[in-house]
Parts: C-alpha cells; sequence; structure tokens
C-alpha cells in the first residue's frame, strides 16, 4: 500500500511538472520554437499559433526552424505581437496548393473555391511580424493561388519571400498599412493586389510571365495605395512585356520610386482596364533601367517633381487615423 502511495505521488509529480513546463510555452514571451523533426515545442505552426493568447500585450515569438511545412495558415483577429522568425529564409517554407478552380465539395453543387479561399496564410491580426521566411503557394497554373492573404494593420515583413502565380499577395483590407523590406515577391499576373496601404522598401519583384505587376484597388477616399523604393523589378528569361500595374478599381494608386526598372518594362508602362483615366493614380519619380524610359508612357500617368517625390515617406503614408512606424 505503502509503495503504491509513493507510486501515485510520483506520477502526480511528473504530470504537475509537464503541466508547468507547457504552461510556460503560452503563458510568458519565451519563444515558442517549430520543428518538422520534432525537436521544438511544435511540429506545425498552425499548433504554435493555437497556444497564443487572445491580445496579448507582450511579444511572442515563433521561431520556425529549418524545413517544408505544408499547411494552411490563419492568424486570427484576436491575436496580436507575434513574430513569425525562419531559421533561415530560403529553407523555412510555408507551403500549400489551393488554387481558385478546384471544386470544393462542401459547397452547393461543388462550386469553385474562388481566389480569396486559397491562401497559404491569412493575417487577420494586427501587429504581426514575418521575417526570414518563404511563404509560397505552389498550386499549379490553374487559376489565382494565394501567398499571402492580409487583413490585420500595421503588419510588417522583414527578409521574406513569397512564391506562386497570379495572385501571389492579396492586401485585403483598405487603410490597413503593410511594410515589407527586403523581401522577394514573385507571380504571374496581378500578383500584388489589393486595397491596403503597402510600401515596399528594397524589395525584388519578378515578373514570371508577361502581365500585370500590380491591381490596386485603392478606394476614393484613401490618400495612399501601393508605393515602391529603391525596389528592384526583373523577370525570367523570354519575359519581355510586363506593365507596371492595371487597376482594379477606378482610385487606384501605385508609385515606383527610385527602383531599377528590367527591360521587360513595356515602354508605355501602365494599363487603364477600361477605366477612368481621370481617377487612376499612377505615377513614377527616379526610376533607372532600361524600363524607366517614359518617353512613350500612358499619357494618363504621371512623373512626379522632386519636391512631390519628397513628400511620399514611411511617416506621411502610415500616418492614417494614428501613427506609426515600421521596423527597419
Amino acid at each position: 500500500m505503502r509503495k503504491l502511495l509513493f507510486l501515485i505521488l510520483a506520477v502526480l509529480g511528473v504530470t504537475t511538472a509537464n503541466a508547468g513546463s507547457n504552461e510556460n510555452i503560452w503563458d510568458n514571451a519565451d519563444t515558442i520554437v517549430v520543428s518538422r523533426d520534432g525537436t521544438g515545442h511544435f511540429r506545425n505552426l498552425n499548433e504554435a499559433i493555437d497556444v497564443c493568447r487572445a491580445f496579448m500585450d507582450y511579444h511572442k515569438v515563433i521561431y520556425v526552424k529549418k524545413g517544408t511545412y505544408k499547411e494552411k495558415v490563419v492568424i486570427p483577429s484576436f491575436l496580436t505581437n507575434v513574430e513569425i522568425c525562419g531559421e533561415d529564409r530560403d529553407e523555412t517554407i510555408i507551403t500549400f496548393d489551393d488554387h481558385a478552380n478546384i471544386k470544393d465539395m462542401r459547397l452547393p453543387n461543388n462550386h469553385k473555391l474562388g481566389t480569396f479561399a486559397t491562401y497559404t496564410l491569412k493575417i487577420e491580426g494586427n501587429d504581426i511580424t514575418l521575417k526570414n521566411i518563404t511563404i509560397e503557394n505552389n498550386a499549379p497554373k490553374l487559376g489565382q493561388a494565394v501567398a499571402l492573404h492580409t487583413e490585420g494593420d500595421r503588419l510588417t515583413f522583414i527578409n521574406c519571400r513569397f512564391l506562386g502565380n497570379q495572385d501571389t499577395i492579396y492586401t485585403g483590407v483598405e487603410n490597413t498599412r503593410l511594410y515589407f523590406n527586403g523581401c522577394y515577391i514573385e507571380g504571374t499576373t496581378d500578383f500584388i493586389f489589393g486595397p491596403s496601404i503597402v510600401w515596399f522598401e528594397a524589395c525584388t519583384i519578378k515578373n514570371k510571365s508577361n502581365s500585370y505587376i500590380t491591381a490596386a484597388s485603392t478606394p476614393k477616399g484613401q490618400k495612399y495605395g501601393y508605393i515602391l523604393n529603391n525596389c528592384k523589378i526583373i523577370a525570367d528569361e523570354g519575359v519581355d512585356k510586363c506593365y507596371l500595374g492595371r487597376p482594379w478599381r477606378e482610385y487606384a494608386y501605385t508609385v515606383f520610386m527610385n527602383c531599377e526598372l528590367g527591360k521587360h518594362i513595356t515602354p508605355v508602362g501602365w494599363n487603364d482596364w477600361k477605366k477612368d483615366h481621370e481617377k487612376i493614380r499612377y505615377m513614377e519619380y527616379n526610376n533607372r533601367g532600361e524600363g524607366a524610359d517614359v518617353s512613350k508612357r500612358a499619357d494618363w500617368s504621371r512623373q512626379l517633381t522632386k519636391k512631390e517625390a519628397q513628400k511620399i515617406t514611411l511617416q506621411e503614408v502610415f500616418s492614417t487615423a494614428s501613427t506609426w512606424m515600421p521596423e527597419k
């Protein structure tokens, strides 16, 4: 009987110790480690996200070790102050393969999935940061296939890769502010699209086919949309006719400043997508490279003056309802 009592106490002690250890994972600001080989706290990113506290007022880091993680990930709206950091940008990959033309058995009459359900990563929460990680939609070229879908405000992406074909990045909510620094983004058609306020700094943007880079849907009352500054615009071999953008909505706002434009950028530069020229807000300033010749640009696009360009700053662009400066 005495031995049985000691055994019960020993089991309870182990159970309590394990509970305390697990509690420390999600009850403080320590880093959560995700690793496919089982050496971290979790084997999948979704599992790590699930244990984060709602509306955290402290900084939580999810460190993702090298590996390929095939999962469809949502960071819900009640999560804030979360940083997802990869061990190696090119070898830490979150991937999925949904595309818009997949028939979804869960929908009436087997309707197709549609663009906005194809994401690999969807960020609904505010104050979320991604660093040193790849987000990929590796669906075949059978329709729209989103890698990153954003709805939150004050989102930061540092040294990340976004891989896909049509509709790689969807910035889905107007007046939300996103900052991309040193990122690599590739795609075929409209692969940066949506209504948000987005600053791309020193990013490499790659066209994989003859098509359009951006498709902003900036609403009428929103002062800014897409700003690409100090970016390098490149293309796959054989790609030779690409547009800087076409307007998804009439008041689309996109500006390329201080960028290197490859020779694949068509001389006219922009496509109007049959929208009212008086409303479209397409601008350039101080670009260079073989695709930067503006002598044959669309006459409804604008070349900014130095004075106008100097007013387009991070502080100005991100000062909407509140002031926000991203981490550089």
